[in-house]
């Protein structure tokens, strides 16, 4: 595999580099000195950004766009062999590489590289983590999944020599990295079409865990059921957290803000270390702080760092993103796709003040809708009233022969009202009339759900807040 070493900038054609994680990559090598071209189908805020740096990016793909020098090629999992540069690149005989094998090869130029990795939170928790040291002056290099405002995008480049990334165990593309910290937030069934059972998607996480060296950490949450078979065998220490129970860090007396963000004092080892505020709000996040903490604990980061660090994030976008208002009504938007994401967002909802909760939700993909048609029913029937659209079918044809309207019959009959309207515009046209002052709109799914928030806000001519 070719090797990518920061002392020999060379010349990278990345195809579909539009994408958050691509072109954040292509941004880490342009500042390291390498010489960056791209493509993608459609023009986007972060190719735009690229340009104004001095990338040079094709709209559309054709065989011409890779330049007559070039030394490495990148792709990503969308590009198949029949797309015009990948065959050029093949033709031509140029080395190639795909993403997560890029950025597997930039964590082996790091002599600190931290990997988060979960079946949920994945992105709160890095954008935590990057805070913490952010608030250290550890100048680290970034990747995060989504827009994080203190960085002012999805990525940041650092001169230190630590990185942090997010990993992402779909196609076992978190198996290319080479990190020296590993996080485990969770393990639970998803990406079945992947992985076909929870059995294989714990053997991809066990096999993460496994890539970490002698003189690195693993943090892992002692609440993943059997968590030995992840620690059993370790060749590095690891850190356990969880909210409470046995693990090395854990969280107590935990109370609520009016805008359901926790407070709570943090042990270590059964040992004091003193509160942490939050402003995300949400159980969950509690918990994601908790892994972030024992990471910073195990880079020997002081604990006021870590709670300045803390107090200082806000949140990305689409993680229970307040939008703004339509029709006196508070407008959420939320990546929340998979049941445990939902359940985890609808009762961050409840604690939230409204006096009624709507819930828009484009479940994702035939596949996880099928495997998880009671899970989401018994999840999204925490809200008040639930409207679901089609199904977003990603990279996915329906053969199964499921839809959104069977999501319904089960909440119905869990007794929360529930309706499936399949277009987006007609969704915006019915909350139009049903919408009250002091209501709770969250908009959810890893999709485009959030134009129904945006159509009723323009509609409604409400400020943004």
């Amino acid at each position: 595999m070719y090797e990518l070493d920061f002392d020999r900038p060379v010349r990278i054609h990345f195809i579909g580099i539009g994408g958050i994680s691509m072109s954040g990559l292509a941004e880490v090598v342009l500042h390291r000195g390498f010489t960056v071209t791209g493509s993608d189908n459609h023009e986007s805020d972060l190719t735009k950004r690229l340009s104004e740096e001095g990338v040079e990016i094709h709209i559309g793909q054709r065989a011409e766009n890779i330049p007559e020098e070039c030394d490495l090629v990148v792709f990503t999992a969308a590009i198949h062999a029949d797309n015009p540069e990948y065959a050029e690149a093949v033709r031509r005989g140029i080395p190639m590489l795909t993403r997560a094998e890029l950025l597997g090869g930039l964590m082996k130029n790091y002599s600190t590289a931290i990997a988060v990795s979960g079946t949920h939170g994945k992105t709160t928790t890095t954008s935590m983590v990057s805070h913490i040291l952010l608030a250290a002056d550890a100048d680290p290099t970034i990747s995060v999944g989504g827009i994080l405002p203190s960085i002012g995008g999805n990525i940041r480049v650092g001169k230190s020599e630590t990185f942090i990334t997010e990993a992402c165990e779909y196609t076992d593309s978190f198996l290319s990295f080479f990190p020296t910290h590993g996080i485990i937030l969770n393990v639970e069934a998803d990406h079945l079409d992947y992985f076909g059972t929870l059995e294989n998607v714990r053997a991809s996480f066990k096999k993460f865990a496994d890539l970490l060296p002698e003189h690195g950490r693993l943090i892992i949450s002692s609440g993943i059921e059997d968590v030995g078979y992840f620690t059993g065998d370790l060749k590095c220490p690891y850190l356990t957290f969880n909210i409470s129970g046995d693990a090395d860090v854990t969280a107590g007396e935990i109370t609520w803000s009016e805008l359901a963000c926790a407070s709570f004092k943090c042990f270590y080892r059964g040992k004091e270390l003193g509160e942490i505020t939050l402003n995300v709000p949400g159980i969950h996040n509690v918990s994601n702080s908790l892994a972030a903490i024992a990471c910073a604990l195990s880079l020997d980061v002081p604990f006021e760092k870590i709670r300045e660090g803390l107090a200082s994030f806000t949140g990305t976008d689409r993680r229970f993103q307040i939008l703004g208002s339509a029709y006196g009504a508070t407008v959420v938007d939320d990546y929340a796709h998979h049941p445990t994401e939902i359940r985890a967002c609808l009762s961050t909802a409840q604690r939230y003040p409204h006096k009624k909760l709507w819930c828009v939700f484009q479940p994702h993909t035939y596949t996880r809708t099928a495997a998880f048609l009671e899970d989401f029913a018994g999840a999204l029937a925490l809200a008040d009233e639930v409207i679901l659209s089609d199904i977003y079918a990603a990279r996915e044809v329906n053969t199964i022969g499921v839809s959104s309207g069977d999501i319904v019959e089960k909440i119905r009959e869990m007794g929360t009202e529930s309706r499936y309207i399949p277009e987006f515009e007609d969704i915006a046209v019915y909350l139009k009339d049903k919408l009250s002052p002091g209501d709770l709109l969250l908009t959810m799914g890893a999709g485009e759900a959030y134009k129904v928030g945006t159509m009723l806000m323009e509609a409604s001519g409400d400020h943004d807040r």
